[in-house]
This record gives C-alpha cells, sequence and structure tokens, in this order.
C-alpha cells in the first residue's frame, strides 16, 4: 500500500500499516501529493465539508459556510460567504434567501450558455431554478417529502439526487422523473453514511451507498412500450458490494476509483476504531468486482473522522482525485513513467527500468536513459554479476568511447578485466591502443587460449601489432612448442602482412587455418610445389581448394604433381567428376584403373555417368579382375545384353538379379534365354515362377517344366500365382462396389436437396421484371416458378416453352452455360 505523503505516527494499527507497504512488491497505481499553501492556511482554523473541481480551478466549502476559489496549487483566489451564482468571469449573478439550509447545489453543465441556466438546489425539498426570458429567475419543486437531499449530479439532461428514501434521476428535456433506486440498506443513517454519486457518461450512472455499489445505465424505451410511461428507463447493469464503507466514487476509464471508510477493531484492546481510509481502484463485473490496486491514505485526523467527512472530487481531463477529509485534502494522480522507473529503481528493478526508459524515452523527463543504465551495470558490479554487466555495457555504453574508457579502467580495478573484453567496441567506436594492449597482456600472462581467440577476433588495427608480436617471442622463448603461441604469432604475421613466415608456421603446425590464410591471402602461387604437403596435411580441404581455383592452379598441373601418388590422384579426380562430368574427361581411361585400383564401389556409378569412358578399355580391366557386375553393365551397355544374362546366371548364380535385369531390357527374347537357362534348374524355375507374373504368361513357363521334375515350393508359387490373381479380381470387384454405392449415395442426395422446399418472402424479386416477387396485396392471384438454382420468376415473365419439349429452363443459369435447371416449385395463388 502506499502512503498519502509524510507518515504521522500515533497508533499501533498505523505502524502495521506501515510494515505492510514496506513489503510489498505491487506497484502502486497512484501517486499522492497533499494540497497546500491555502488550503493549509484555511484549514487550520475551518474544516472542509465539500469540494468542486473544475480544469483550471477549484472550490472548497467548509463548515463555517465559506466558499473559497483555489487555483490547482491551493491558493486563494476568491471567496464567499452566501450562496449564489456567480459569474467568474462575466457581470451576471443570482442571490437568493432560501426558508431552510442548503445541503447542496448543482449548476447546468453548460450554464454559460444562454439557453442553459438552470441549477438546482437540495435541502429538504429540489427545487429548479432556471431563468425566463425576461432575465428573471422562477423556481420549480422537483422533489420533496422524502428526507434531506444531501448528493446531486447533473449530467447533459439528466439530474441524479439521492434523498433518505433512495436515488432518482429526472429528465429535464421532458420533465419527467424516470427511475427511483431504493437504498439497500436502511440501518444505516443516510446522514452519517451518505449517498455517492458519479457520473461516468451521459447515460450511466454510479452510485454507493454503504457497501453497495450499482452502475446504470439510462436507454431509451420502445416506441411500443411508452404508454404513459417516461420516454426513458434505467436499467441497473453490475451491482456488487465492497468491503468498506464508500465516502466516494469516481470512474477512471472502464475502472472505479472508491474512496472507503473504514474501521478496525484492535487486537489489544479489542475496541472498534477509525483506521486510515482507503482508495481502492477496482474493476466492475456483472455481481462482483476485482481489486486492481488499495491504498491506505495518512490524511490528518483520520482517527476522529466519519464516513460522511470524506469525498471524492475528480478532474476528468487530467485523471486528477481530490480527497478531501476536514482537516486535509490530498491530490491522487495516475502515476505516469518517471513515477514507475522510480519505484523500478527503489526496488532495484533495474533491468525493467531500463526497458520501460527506452520504450518511454519521449515521454519521460526526469531520467535518462544513460543515467539509470550506469546504474544497473554498478549494480550488477556490487552484486558480482561482472560478466552480466560488461554484456549490458554494449547497450548501454553504445558508442560514448569515454564511458567505455571509464568502464574498463573500473573493471581492471576490480580484477574482471576477463569478463569484459568479448564486449568492447571493435569498430564505432575503437578505444585507445592502450585499452587492448592491456587486455590483451592480461590473458597472455594467464591465458594462451584467450589470448588466442582475442588475437583472432579483434582486427589487428586496434593495438600495436609489433608490441604483441613481441610479446608472443618472449613467452615462446620459454615454450617453444606452444602450439596455441605458434598459430597466434601466425596471424600477427598474418595482420603484418608477412605471409611468408604465417605460412610456414602453418604447415609446421600442419593447421587448418593454412587454408584459410591462402584463401585470404592468395597464396596459390607459392602452393603449386606444396599440393602433395597440403593433399597429406587434409586431402579433402586441399581438393576443395583446388577445385574452387582451377584458374590459379590448373587441373593439368595438380594431376602433374600428383602422378607419384595415385592414391591422391584418385581422390582429386573423383572430387573432380563429382562436379563436373566433362571438365576432366581426357583422364576418364586413367581414372578406370584409379577406380578399379582404390575405390571399387565407386567404379560402377562412374562407368554409369561417364560419357567419354573407353568402353573396350573399361571391359578389358574389369575382366581382368573379375568384377562380374561391372562386366555385366558393360556388356550390356555395349548391346551384348544375353552374354550379361548369361555372366549373371553362370557367375553370379543370382535369378532374382536374372530376373531384374531381365525387366530392365524389357527384352523378349531375353526372357525367353532366361527360361531356356532355368527350365532344368529347378531352384531358378522357382525363382521365375514368384516373379515373373507381371511381365510374362506364367503358363509359358509352366507348359516348358519337364514331367517329373522336383520344384521347390511348387505348391506356394502356384498359390501365390493364384492369390495374386484373385486379389487382382477382388480389387476390381470392389471398385466397382464402392462406384455403385457412391453414385446411389449422390443421387439420394440429389433427390432429397430437389425435393426440398424454397423459402420466398417479400425480400426476394423476380429475376426478370426485377420486381418483389410477392404482390403487395396478398388477395391478388399470382403465380412464381422457382428454379433449382433459386433464381425467381413471375410465370408471365418467363418465355413460352417450346413445342419440342415442355420442359422450363432458367434463362439465367442458361445464358451463363451453367446448365440448365428445371423448375422445382409453381406457386398459384
Amino acid at each position: 500500500m502506499a502512503e498519502a505523503e509524510e507518515q504521522e505516527t500515533g497508533s499501533l494499527e498505523e505502524s502495521t500499516d506501515e510494515s505492510e507497504e514496506e513489503e510489498s512488491e505491487e506497484e502502486p497505481k497512484l501517486k499522492y501529493e497533499r494540497l497546500s499553501n491555502g488550503v493549509t492556511e484555511i484549514l487550520q482554523k475551518d474544516a472542509a465539508s465539500c469540494m468542486t473541481v473544475h480544469d483550471k480551478f477549484l472550490a472548497l466549502g467548509t463548515h463555517y459556510g465559506k466558499v473559497c476559489l483555489l487555483d490547482v496549487q491551493g491558493n486563494i483566489t476568491q471567496k464567499f460567504d452566501v450562496v449564489q451564482v456567480f459569474g467568474l468571469y462575466s457581470g451576471e449573478e443570482f442571490h437568493e434567501t432560501f426558508d431552510c439550509p442548503i445541503k447542496i447545489i448543482a449548476v447546468h453543465p453548460h450554464f454559460v450558455r444562454s439557453s442553459c441556466k438552470q441549477f438546482v438546489t437540495g435541502g429538504k425539498k429540489l427545487l429548479l431554478f432556471e431563468r425566463s426570458w425576461m432575465n428573471r429567475w422562477k423556481s420549480a419543486v422537483l422533489h420533496e417529502g422524502e428526507g434531506n437531499i444531501r448528493s446531486v449530479k447533473w449530467r447533459g439532461h439528466l439530474i441524479a439526487w439521492a434523498n433518505n428514501m433512495g436515488v432518482k434521476i429526472f429528465d429535464i428535456i421532458s420533465k419527467q422523473r424516470i427511475t427511483n433506486v431504493p437504498r439497500d440498506d436502511i440501518s444505516l443513517r443516510p446522514d452519517m453514511y451518505p449517498c455517492s454519486l458519479c457520473w461516468k457518461d451521459n447515460v450511466t450512472l454510479i452510485i454507493g451507498w454503504g457497501t453497495s455499489v450499482k452502475i446504470c445505465s439510462v436507454k431509451e424505451r420502445h416506441a411500443s412500450e411508452m404508454r404513459d410511461l417516461p420516454s426513458r428507463y434505467v436499467e441497473i447493469v453490475s451491482q456488487f458490494e465492497t468491503e468498506f464503507y464508500i465516502s466516494g466514487l469516481a470512474p477512471l476509464c472502464d475502472q472505479l476509483v472508491v474512496l472507503s471508510y473504514v474501521k478496525e477493531i484492535s487486537e489489544k484492546t479489542e475496541r472498534e476504531y477509525c483506521a486510515r481510509p482507503r482508495l481502492d481502484i477496482i474493476q466492475p463485473l456483472s455481481e462482483t468486482c476485482e481489486e486492481i490496486s488499495s491504498d491506505a491514505l495518512t490524511v490528518r485526523g483520520f482517527q476522529e473522522n466519519e464516513c460522511r467527512d470524506y469525498h471524492l472530487e475528480y478532474s476528468e481531463g487530467e485523471s486528477l482525485f481530490y480527497i478531501v477529509s476536514p482537516r486535509d485534502v490530498v491530490v491522487a494522480k495516475e502515476r505516469d513513467q518517471d513515477d514507475h522507473i522510480d519505484w523500478l529503481l527503489e526496488k532495484k528493478k533495474y533491468e525493467e527500468a531500463l526497458m520501460a526508459a527506452e520504450i518511454s524515452q519521449k515521454n519521460i523527463k526526469r531520467h535518462k536513459i544513460l543515467d539509470i543504465g550506469l546504474a544497473y551495470i554498478n549494480h550488477l558490479v556490487e552484486r558480482g554479476d561482472y560478466d552480466i554487466a560488461a554484456r549490458k555495457c554494449q547497450k548501454i555504453l553504445g558508442k560514448n568511447a569515454a564511458l567505455w574508457e571509464y568502464e574498463v579502467y573500473k573493471f581492471k580495478e576490480i580484477g574482471q578485466l576477463k569478463a569484459i573484453s568479448p564486449y568492447l567496441p571493435r569498430g564505432d567506436p575503437v578505444l585507445k591502443p592502450l585499452i587492448y594492449e592491456m587486455i590483451l597482456h592480461e590473458f597472455l600472462e594467464s591465458d594462451y587460449e584467450g589470448f588466442a581467440t582475442l588475437i583472432r577476433e579483434w582486427p589487428g588495427d586496434l593495438y600495436n601489432n609489433s608490441v604483441i608480436v613481441q610479446a608472443v617471442r618472449d613467452h615462446l622463448k620459454k615454450d617453444t612448442q606452444n602450439k596455441t603461441l605458434l598459430k597466434t604469432l601466425a596471424e600477427l604475421y598474418t595482420y603484418d602482412k608477412n605471409y611468408g613466415n604465417a605460412l610456414e608456421i602453418y604447415l609446421t603446425l600442419r593447421h587448418k587455418d593454412v587454408f584459410q590464410l591462402i584463401h585470404k591471402h592468395n597464396l596459390f602461387s607459392s602452393i603449386k610445389d606444396k599440393i602433395v604437403l597440403l593433399m597429406d596435411f587434409d586431402s579433402e580441404k586441399a581438393v576443395d581448394m583446388l577445385l574452387d581455383n582451377e584458374d590459379k592452379i590448373s587441373i593439368k598441373k595438380v594431376v602433374e604433381e600428383l602422378e607419384d601418388r595415385p592414391e591422391l590422384q584418385h581422390v582429386y579426380l573423383h572430387k573432380l567428376f563429382k562436379r563436373d562430368h566433362h571438365k576432366g574427361q581426357r583422364y576418364h581411361e586413367k581414372q578406370i584403373s584409379l577406380y578399379a585400383e582404390y575405390d571399387r564401389p565407386n567404379l560402377l556409378p562412374f562407368l554409369r555417368d561417364s560419357t567419354h569412358c573407353p568402353l573396350e578399355k573399361a571391359l578389358e580391366i574389369c575382366q581382368q579382375r573379375n568384377f562380374v557386375e561391372e562386366t555385366v553393365y558393360l556388356l550390356s551397355r555395349m548391346g551384348n545384353s544375353r552374354s550379361a544374362l548369361k555372366m549373371i546366371m553362370e557367375e553370379l548364380h543370382d535369378v532374382d538379379k536374372a530376373i531384374e535385369f531381365a525387366k530392365e531390357q524389357d527384352d523378349g527374347e531375353l526372357w525367353e534365354d532366361l527360361i531356356l537357362y532355368s527350365i532344368d534348374k529347378p531352384p531358378f524355375i522357382t525363382g521365375l515362377l514368384n516373379n515373373i507374373g507381371t511381365h510374362v504368361d506364367p503358363i509359358l513357363l509352366i507348359h516348358r517344366i519337364k514331367e517329373g521334375m522336383e520344384i521347390p515350393n511348387l505348391r506356394d508359387s502356384l498359390v501365390k500365382i493364384l492369390q495374386d490373381y484373385n486379389l487382382q479380381i477382388l480389387l476390381r470387384e470392389g471398385c466397382k462396389k464402392i462406384l455403385v454405392a457412391d453414385s446411389l449415395s449422390l443421387l439420394k442426395k440429389m433427390h432429397r436437396t430437389q425435393m426440398k422446399g424454397v423459402l420466398v418472402d417479400e425480400e426476394n424479386i423476380c429475376e426478370s421484371c426485377l420486381s418483389p416477387i410477392l404482390p403487395s396485396d396478398a388477395a391478388k392471384p399470382f403465380s412464381v416458378v422457382v428454379f433449382h438454382c433459386r433464381h425467381m420468376f413471375h410465370k408471365e415473365c418467363l418465355p413460352m416453352p417450346s413445342m419440342n419439349s415442355a420442359a422450363q429452363f432458367c434463362n439465367i443459369c442458361t445464358a451463363k452455360n451453367r446448365g440448365p435447371g428445371s423448375a422445382i416449385l409453381e406457386m398459384k395463388t
């Protein structure tokens, strides 16, 4: 809970509330300040009894009957001590002596207009005063006889007031009272617990009385329900109970601000006492409400106040809420982004505060994003979150080099240079070289890997390269074989454009960065005699690099360099062939031997894809090495399919492969050769029976089987043939049944659709004459034709059917070639 402003000590209950406020993590929705200056002077001698608010000034009424006009800072501008209507910026004035005390007064919202010179006063009766055309004031009694009227609110053409019995609303235009909302809790004295009224808009009235809240909506009555009733009526759209007694209400967008009078029981004395009033923001629902925020307010003399002593007034334009008590006036206003950031900083929620400032940087006035960010960095450092603090520097410090250097030295003081090193700016801005050198020396002394990472990531122009090179050499004197330092030294040489020394170190280390160095600095002329070394180091990367740069190192040069290393030559030529089947065509003959020697699995794919390979040479090599599959392919490619098939059957003895080969060739003579070869081999016959059903009639094979020959699994093979045949028959029959069933179902659906009735009413028109399809005179006979396409015509508007066909068709659909629709309904009356 939030305090109004200054804390006043007194009771145990008050200090308990304060401790609850300190522990609360929920941000208040409103901020408070005490209205001082002239208000303080007034309330030292008098007590506030009522108040009204204008956008430019305030009017404060006191128990002694004084009315003081104040500016928004609380300074007194004018004083009045009689009941009157007085023009502040004009000479008009109304003065009247009443026969009874006046409890309340309300003027027309547009009183400044000459047609709206009206106001009402409330006491024992409600009087309406209005100025006539003779500039005289006349009065009329709107209501009396139900006790004192203590609350009146005027909005638009509606006046709402509350007396001892309930709330009434009067329509000033129709001069009618349109509703009576009775009081719920009649046990409460209306003078001690007065009714609170406020208009949310021109038709929505909010009533708070006791612990009950009602939201009423004024609505227009339908002409058919008028009779002797008013033209408007009131509907209660929401009604709910609150925890405490209501002293005031005010709207806040779609929410409510409620000022509550609180009584609590002391735990020590068990006696009831007056606690601090509460200002709650609630979200009304149909039968209940949801509390959004709740603040306990420390106003002067709250221990002695009653429910009737508190009032809540508000300024619609600025969302200002004035809490009025006899000895104090407190102003509540919605918290802005500066207040929100203040609260976040107070709760040490720096990241959220920074985000809020960035989102609303155009609206904040008291805060700067940079100041919040620096406070956030300091907070993280104090908490020991050095890495997070360093990471946030990128976003917060931005391009401010001076701040960056300041933060680096601060991290150096606490020994955390390593934490900030990954986030230092490397381009815009660029810090002093000394900053980067200081961090590099820090890593060089304790972390070679980290040092190498920074050298690799940082541009070489950030620091003095010669200084760092010398430092690395000094460390290499102590550890000459340290690969990390050697690699880093090579990178430093590269930054100095000393590529020869860098390449020498990379080759010594056999490090993959040698390829990056060659690519980056175009050192291809230096490696023409080092191709074998590169291939030995990493053949995959070396081949990719050589093929990517054929214009710099030709294919011929690479093949010549690898002549003494055929296994490496094969790797290069194989990768070349994969990229382009035609570039290395002059080496395809050589590749046959290389594939046969080093990579037989890729020989057959090579023979299939190459169009420049000499087939005779390839066949000779494959026959010499007894490569059956490759020989079969070459024979078939050379047109000798029978020899290929014979080789499959004699060398491989694989009937499945033979059948697959015959299927690929799709040659009847091959099938004949396969059957002839298999006719005396029972296992082959079994394979043929199981597989040739879709290509050759099995009867041709069965007729050639010799009587008495034992064929393994013959019965299963014959059963399979019959099952396949039966399956085909079943599939055909099933498809036929599905087709027939679907056709019948669609026919029934179409029949049901066409049998349905069609609604014809006065909104339908004749598609020919465009006049309503139904006559205005229902007693007059008419005839209507409705087609399946839902187009409707007067019968007389349709052309006469031809002599050849008595059926009629829709002219519109026929013209659009959408298919004719015959008439489905003819209506006659």
